[in-house]
C-alpha cells in the first residue's frame, strides 16, 4: 500500500496488523483517481478512513484538506502515523466518530465538502445508512461527488436526494459515484 502520485508519490504507508481493517487496493485507488482526474484544491471527507490511504492520496494530488473519520482505535492510530509519514499534518483533521450515527457535527463544523469517500467494512449494512445520512444532511458543495467503495453484494438502490452517475466493478470491489 503506497501513495501512487503527487507530492508523496512512492511512500509506503503503514498498514493494519489485523484483518479488521481492509485498505483500499492500489489498483482500485488508481482507478478512482483516474476517474476523478483532478482533485487540486478540493476539500475531502474520508469516512471509514481505515489506513487513510484514499484521503492521503487526495492530499498528495493537491487536495486542500482531508477530514479522516473512523471509530476504530487501530485505524485512527494508523491514520495518524501515515499523516506524519507523508508530512500532511497541516492539511489533515482526524476525528473519532461512529458512522453514520455520530457524524452530524463533522458535516456542520468541517463541511461542505467537494468530495466524500465512503468505504465501510464490506457486508455490514453500513453503505445505505451512510448514504441516507449524507443525502439528508447535504454536506456537499455544488458539483461535489460521493465515491463509495463497496461489496458487489451491497446494492445501492435509489436513495432519495442522491443520483448515481457511474458504477464500475474491479474484482470483488464496486465503485459507485453519486451526487446530490
Amino acid at each position: 500500500m503506497r501513495i501512487i502520485s503527487g507530492s508523496a508519490k512512492g511512500r509506503t504507508l503503514f498498514g493494519p496488523k489485523t484483518n479488521k481493517i481492509r485498505p483500499a487496493l492500489d489498483k482500485v485507488k488508481q482507478a478512482v483517481y483516474n476517474i476523478l482526474y483532478d482533485v487540486t484544491d478540493l476539500k475531502v471527507l474520508d469516512l471509514f478512513a481505515g489506513t487513510g490511504s484514499v484521503g492521503l492520496e487526495a492530499i498528495s494530488r493537491g487536495a486542500q484538506q482531508c477530514v479522516f473519520v473512523d471509530d476504530g482505535k487501530e485505524s485512527l492510530d494508523i491514520v495518524h502515523k501515515n499523516i506524519e509519514l507523508c508530512r500532511f499534518q497541516n492539511q489533515s483533521v482526524v476525528l473519532k466518530r461512529k458512522i453514520p450515527d455520530k457524524i452530524d457535527d463533522v458535516f456542520k463544523n468541517f463541511g461542505p465538502f467537494d468530495l466524500i469517500f465512503v468505504d465501510p467494512p464490506y457486508d455490514q449494512n453500513l453503505v445505505v445508512p451512510s448514504l441516507k445520512k449524507i443525502a439528508r444532511e447535504k454536506p456537499l458543495k455544488e458539483n461535489g461527488l460521493i465515491i463509495v467503495e463497496h461489496s458487489p453484494r451491497e446494492v445501492i438502490c435509489d436513495i432519495e436526494g442522491l443520483i448515481k452517475v457511474d458504477e464500475r466493478k474491479y474484482g470483488q470491489t464496486v465503485i459507485s459515484i453519486l451526487k446530490i
